[in-house]
């Protein structure tokens, strides 16, 4: 069995907002559903997509595909079929995704005060 990024209920939610089904005009895809498995695995990984696994097959085709349905707004109409119904299964907020800036660790909290560099007069 191959692994699926999406769950089978997950993946009829949103193959008929897909491009490449038999009653399409053009060629009819096969490999549709491994294509979006592949992009949720680029998205859920932060990989470059030359790191894309050989399953998915090759990280070029894959992304030339990713750019052809950017350009043709599939993922933003698939985005707003879903939206109105959210899964808030995988939300959630932890170390591993917000991040600090490199120069936030380590240094003293609250206000400094301001050094002063003139001297004062003597008066």
């Amino acid at each position: 069995m191959a692994r699926r990024e999406l769950r089978d209920d997950q993946w009829d939610r949103i193959k008929e907002l897909l491009p490449g089904k038999a009653s399409d005009p053009g060629r009819t895809a096969t490999d549709t559903r491994k294509f979006v498995d592949a992009v949720l695995w680029i998205a859920r990984t932060g990989a470059h997509w030359r790191e894309l696994p050989d399953s998915f097959g090759a990280w070029n085709s894959v992304f030339q595909r990713y750019n052809r349905w950017s350009n043709a707004e599939v993922w933003e109409r698939v985005f707003r079929a879903l939206s109105g119904d959210p899964d808030f299964e995988y939300v959630m907020i932890d170390s591993t995704i917000v991040r600090a800036h490199q120069h936030s660790a380590g240094a003293k909290g609250g206000l400094t005060r301001r050094k002063r560099w003139a001297v004062r007069r003597a008066g």
